[in-house]
């Protein structure tokens, strides 16, 4: 039966989610149509620029992301608190970026309300807008609806882009975070789009290796005028050598980015068939701190999404978050027993 967002989504439990939209029946969101002899990858730039956009209004953050020709990966992080520390301007200012400003809420930001009520209605609608600004439905709305209309413009047709709602699946621990990344950066290397972590461009591990990426003038032109926020970086990595940033309680992924990067080239060239001769012996430091051996390892990475289900992570994480999200259980074959 399908399930409702809201059901799904417990912050008590994980800020931490990854979602997937796919297109619909044969549409193509990127690459070569091998029908039409058409190529789609200049959309694969609309979706990420998009997505970046989206993460500068929202308080949501960009951990990992894949661009595929007929689908496309996100993983997710809610800043909540982040969420409840800005002022009502700013969530009003935020929001209006997107949509429309209600004529009371033009008067409430120019000092002309007349009443208490009327005050306590515009409050109670930029309080709405708060609660969307965390809302991964309404993050992906505004990517998926974006894309759709201009993909449909460009082929000159009307109707449904996107196969339905997008998926959705809650990671509840770091087990599961780690793991859902690696499979979402090496998506183009287990589809022989790509030889190597390296050149997977349109993923996230690719983005975090060009720290320095130049941006067209004519990307720059597509971009919303009224755009001044500066580009939001991908959510940072914070398990580094010097533990500062535990120190400081600076929010970010909890494992090194030399790590990470490391973990994810050794797990891509031992997935291609064709380099299985040339590995190295030296495994990477994430899968000992994990307690994890290199065959568990692979399978995972390798088939983290064959079978989807609602939520990822150990037995005790996911019996916590059933009970919190109002379910007897929750189904799922990646049961992590990692340590």
């Amino acid at each position: 039966m399908t399930q409702s967002r809201q059901s799904q989504v417990s912050l008590s439990d994980t800020p931490y989610y990854h979602c997937i939209s796919r297109c619909v029946r044969r549409a193509y969101l990127c690459g070569e149509d091998k029908y039409t002899e058409k190529s789609f990858e200049h959309r694969r730039q609309w979706v990420v620029e998009r997505m970046h956009y989206l993460a500068s209004l929202f308080n949501i953050d960009i951990c990992a992301y894949a661009i595929m020709s007929n689908h496309y990966h996100l993983v997710l992080h809610i800043d909540e608190a982040l969420n409840e520390s800005l002022s009502h301007e700013e969530v009003c200012y935020r929001w209006c970026q997107l949509y429309s400003k209600p004529i009371l809420v033009e008067r409430w930001q120019s000092d002309q309300i007349v009443s208490e009520a009327e005050n306590k209605a515009a409050l109670a609608i930029i309080e709405g807008w708060r609660g969307r600004l965390v809302d991964i439905s309404w993050f992906m709305r505004c990517l998926n609806e974006f894309i759709a209309r201009k993909a449909n413009k460009e082929d000159e047709c009307s109707g449904r882009f996107w196969e339905g709602r997008f998926k959705s699946q809650a990671l509840l621990d770091e087990d599961a975070l780690l793991t859902c990344m690696a499979y979402v950066d090496l998506n183009p290397v287990r589809a022989k789009m790509t030889v190597s972590v390296e050149t997977s461009e349109y993923t996230s591990a690719y983005e975090r290796l060009l720290p320095c990426k130049k941006v067209s003038v004519a990307q720059q032109q597509e971009k919303p005028l009224e755009y001044t926020f500066t580009k939001k970086p991908l959510f940072g990595f914070v398990g580094d050598e010097s533990q500062h940033n535990n120190e400081n309680n600076i929010p970010g992924i909890p494992f090194s980015l030399l790590d990470y990067i490391e973990l994810v080239d050794w797990s891509g060239r031992i997935i291609r068939e064709d380099k299985r001769g040339a590995i190295s012996n030296q495994r990477p430091r994430l899968l000992s701190m994990l307690g994890l051996d290199d065959d568990t390892w692979l399978s995972l990475a390798s088939n983290f999404g064959k079978d989807y289900h609602g939520a990822v992570g150990s037995l005790e994480a996911l019996a916590t978050y059933a009970s919190n999200t109002g379910k007897r259980w929750i189904a799922s074959k990646n049961q992590l027993r990692l340590h």
